[in-house]
């Protein structure tokens, strides 16, 4: 492939200052609605949400600086501009958590929002404690979604979290694991236990789920949430200045991170890809990558063949 120019994804106040102060400015009913998103359905109840979510690990980890509270926030503003619904946080990323709540009570809490958290302790007795004070950093009435981060006391916690969506308190119960970690494990809880998602990282790279996990979920009739599709930028900075392929534009893809999104959501047993960003116009970049045609199974391994061969 020829490379051009590279181009960098990781800027961010610069950036979201030039990009996104027109969209925090401007008054609500001037601000373009644009929700053509592909919309996928949740297997346990036919609820839809957009294919791409907004993550938050790292980088809403910022700390009480109210400079990049605020980035945060105009990131999420266009996100729910866009379309978006889906925010995974967990106890386990910093600040993201109170970050999440500033940028909600700058927002006015949209109703659109889906929120996506996790339980993170290895005591099950500390479980609905750790919850409740996440509830209290996103300052919402209850989690639509609560997962066992990383399988840690997932005994005593799945416990925890049907308990409360029996009681009303919740909605949906998940697992996560993320670069291929524990898999196995991964595997027989997802058999043996009544989970709504389950969370995992899978891109065009890293695919050894498409044979196991992501068949069970099938099977089962349980929702996906992708995580680390970018493998935490590794994967978009390693394609950066290397052309496209030619296909792309039939996907109506600009970028390569496009190109992997419309990867990942395509598959038939993913919900809801979750890439994070610090960036308004990247935010708004992902959300376009659920908006139009979608690559059948040719398509797709046309994209693995092209990443591989960067």
């Amino acid at each position: 492939m020829t490379k051009t120019s590279p181009m960098d994804r990781r800027g961010m106040l610069a950036t979201i200052g030039a990009v996104g102060a027109a969209t925090w400015l401007a008054p609500a009913e001037s601000r373009a609605q644009t929700y053509d998103v592909s919309m996928q359905p949740i297997p346990l109840s036919g609820e839809t949400v957009p294919a791409v979510g907004l993550g938050t690990w790292i980088t809403f980890n910022v700390g009480d600086d109210p400079e990049m509270q605020d980035a945060c926030a105009k990131v999420m503003a266009a996100f729910f501009e866009d379309g978006g619904r889906m925010i995974d946080s967990s106890p386990m990323y910093g600040s993201s958590q109170s970050t999440i709540g500033h940028g909600l009570n700058k927002l006015g809490h949209p109703q659109a929002l889906f929120s996506a958290e996790k339980v993170w302790t290895s005591s099950g007795e500390d479980g609905p404690a750790q919850i409740e004070q996440s509830r209290t950093y996103w300052d919402v009435p209850r989690f639509d979604l609560l997962q066992v981060h990383n399988l840690r006391g997932w005994q005593a916690h799945l416990e925890t979290l049907f308990a409360m969506k029996q009681a009303g308190r919740l909605r949906y119960v998940g697992i996560t694991t993320s670069e291929g970690r524990r898999h196995d494990e991964f595997a027989e809880v997802m058999r043996s236990q009544p989970l709504d998602f389950v969370q995992i990282t899978y891109n065009p790279l890293d695919r050894e789920v498409e044979d196991t996990l992501l068949l069970l979920a099938q099977e089962r009739g349980m929702g996906v949430i992708v995580n680390r599709p970018f493998r935490q930028g590794a994967l978009t900075e390693a394609l950066e200045g290397y052309e496209l392929p030619p296909f792309a534009a039939e996907l109506g893809c600009k970028s390569w991170a496009q190109l992997i999104l419309k990867f990942i959501v395509s598959h038939p047993a993913v919900t809801c890809a979750i890439p994070a960003t610090t960036r308004v116009d990247h935010v708004r970049e992902n959300m376009a990558a659920a908006r139009g045609p979608m690559p059948d199974e040719p398509m797709r391994q046309r994209i693995v063949e092209a990443i591989e061969a960067v």
